[in-house]
């Protein structure tokens, strides 16, 4: 049993697919609180910068103590001076209160209209959005006071509503937790409640919804050459998963049936995408945030090019975003779930509406949000976030350790203005955490070099443990760290010029190895094997397969690499054919579904130009088309001067 409950252990196991060894041995765990349930597959890091686990634990001269944030460079940390996270952090001190994190602040400030990630559009330089700093604090700062005013405190709750349609249920954990004998003492399965309909949370019997909600496998033949799946692979269960925010829509529908493939199992599927689409639009400024609707109704409509461009850009946004809702209504209305993030007031109505023809409603008891917290809406990070959401969680909990420390922490009286004493950190403490924050820093930038100096000038092995133990439970070590970041060439730095050892395990038993998430990291490990010799480490008891050379992993990646782009090829080629065959039905009265190459193919010139500034004023055209001739007549310049 005990080989058989490590192999199963080895690899993801599929929430609607489990193997029958696990799903008859489940039992419904009740003493495992909301803390556990935290501490379970921490989302990754939303920037480079690499936090400690309070502010106090933050030291070092490139650090800012009050957020407990540490910087690489000095630029960084004076950049972060700036921002309106740190002067945000200003204003809790001089009120008496706790400072907040990187990730509770974009909370707070997820109910204004816009979130200050903005966009990755390259700089403008219009100057009419100069002071958005001061207005977005500003503005947050006076909704908490108006809050204050009407609950008679000041309040900061706002960051504990769950992002997107703020329809998350804060009276019970996110996650439920099952006891199996298959798993070591003190270990538990759990999967997110938000997977469950109404219907089923509310039933007892929850391993019998789990054992209802499998589903069986399907075999699907190739895609054909448009992409469309055969019909029966869209009959089946599945979920729509959306994000808006920034200028950025992502959205997603995934079949919940695992695709039957050679040499898959129940624990390792490929899933089945059957629709998805992005867009983008440029209606942020870079740095500076906040939508172009929100600053227009802060400080009355600029009238610079830039803002008219973003005004325009954000009613095309919202134009095909629901376009592609309305296209996609069938599959809406099958799906057994809408997994939705909205930032911001504007989104939600772009998705929400009230508007004519409306797919989404917001009393759809379908709608869930995001159980985690999430990236930038991209393709990529859809795929991720269906994957958190379908994968069963192992984890070891000790409820009976977790009731005593509860029973002996006082409750604070809420009468009391006394703060709680954190308690002080030595000077060792201090510098094992430094080193943890730095290392960690290092990886998920790969800086190989650097990273190896650190390691050497700070005489620290290689197989340095980070600190505290408790929240690196998964990635304890460097090696382990580097795994599970994917990031092939530090992989293979560490195992053969920093010396690390394959064979130590995670507090859940797998080797770094087994955290590797791709093919090339799993390679690095076995360029490493050949590189070190079979006599170096057990390289079996790492679980790493036979040593491969340098010269054969990359020319298995770039055969990857040059079937990627074939493929791709052959699919842009298709659908090139495909447009220009169907070319000439499209009338000038058609709609633009999107950035479309077959509306690009039927528009001339011209006609583009119209279509991007349709609903400008006369003004704002004049404007613009003042800035063309001028590009025109520099670049006629450029070419006489370079021709004498």
């Amino acid at each position: 049993m005990a080989n058989k409950g490590d192999e199963l252990l080895r690899r993801p196991l599929y929430v609607y697919d489990l193997p029958g060894q696990v799903l008859e041995t489940l039992k419904l765990k009740t003493d495992v609180d909301l803390a556990a349930s935290a501490a379970v597959n921490q989302p990754p890091e939303p920037s480079d910068r690499s936090s400690s686990s309070g502010a106090d634990n933050v030291v070092g001269s490139q650090a800012c103590s009050m957020c407990g944030l540490s910087f690489t460079t000095v630029e960084e940390q004076r950049s972060h001076l700036k921002s309106d996270l740190h002067h945000y952090n200003l204003k809790q001190k001089l009120r008496g209160l706790k400072p907040v994190s990187e990730s509770d602040f974009d909370k707070l400030i997820g109910d204004l209209d816009e979130s200050l990630s903005g966009s990755d559009s390259d700089d403008s330089e219009d100057d009419e959005d100069d002071g958005r700093q001061e207005s977005t604090l500003t503005a947050l700062l006076k909704k908490q006071a108006r809050l204050a005013e009407r609950k008679g405190g000041f309040e900061d709750d706002e960051a504990s509503s769950e992002s997107g349609t703020g329809r998350g249920n804060q009276a019970k954990p996110p996650l439920v937790w099952f006891s199996s004998p298959v798993l070591p003492d003190k270990t538990y399965f759990g999967f997110y409640r938000a997977i469950l309909t109404g219907e089923e949370q509310r039933k007892s019997d929850l391993v019998q919804v789990l054992k209802e909600k499998q589903v069986p496998p399907i075999s699907l033949p190739t895609p054909a050459k448009d992409g469309t799946l055969p019909p029966m692979a869209y009959k089946g269960p599945h979920i729509f998963l959306c994000m808006i925010g920034g200028g950025h829509f992502a959205a997603m529908v995934v079949s919940l049936a695992p695709r039957s493939a050679k040499g898959a199992t129940s624990m390792n599927r490929e899933a089945t995408v059957l629709a998805h689409k992005t867009f983008h639009r440029y209606t942020t400024r870079r740095k500076q945030g906040g939508s172009q609707s929100a600053n227009d109704n802060s400080k009355g409509n600029a009238h610079s090019a830039g803002s008219s461009l973003r005004r325009y850009n954000e009613q095309a946004l919202v134009n095909d975003v629901r376009t592609l809702l309305q296209d996609w209504k069938a599959l809406l209305d099958t799906s057994d779930l809408l997994f939705i993030r909205a930032t911001g007031a504007t989104n939600r109505r772009t998705l929400f509406g009230p508007y004519e023809g409306q797919v989404l409603q917001h009393n759809d008891t379908r709608l869930r949000g995001f159980p985690f917290s999430t990236r930038r809406a991209t393709q990529n990070e859809l795929m991720r976030s269906f994957i958190e959401l379908t994968r069963l969680k192992v984890q070891e909990i000790n409820p009976t350790q977790q009731a005593k420390q509860e029973q002996t922490t006082p409750t604070p009286a809420k009468s009391s203005s006394a703060k709680p004493t954190k308690p002080k950190l030595s000077e060792a403490e201090e510098t094992a955490l430094l080193h943890t924050s730095q290392l960690q820093a290092f990886t998920r930038r790969s800086k190989l070099p650097a990273l190896l100096s650190y390691i050497a000038n700070n005489n620290l092995s290689p197989d340095y443990e980070f600190q505290p133990p408790e929240q690196y439970h998964r990635t304890p070590r460097l090696l382990h760290f580097a795994a599970s970041q994917n990031s092939a060439p530090l992989v293979l730095g560490i195992l053969t010029r920093a010396g690390a050892n394959p064979l130590l395990k995670n507090i859940e038993g797998r080797t770094a190895f087994e955290l590797a998430g791709d093919r090339s990291t799993r390679d690095a490990f076995r360029v490493a094997r050949s590189e070190l010799g079979e006599g170096k480490w057990a390289w079996d008891e790492a679980k790493v397969p036979a040593a491969i050379s340098r010269a054969e992993a990359d020319r298995r990646e770039e055969r990857e690499k040059q079937d990627a782009d074939r493929q791709e090829s052959e699919r842009r080629k298709a659908e090139e054919e495909r447009l220009r065959s169907e070319g000439p039905k499209v009338t000038g009265s058609s709609k633009v579904k999107g950035n479309t190459l077959g509306a690009a193919l039927t528009k001339t010139t011209q006609e583009l130009r119209q279509e991007a500034t349709r609903g400008l004023t006369p003004e704002m055209n004049m404007r613009l088309e003042r800035e063309r001739r001028a590009r025109a007549a520099e670049e006629r310049l450029r070419k006489m001067q370079g021709g004498g």
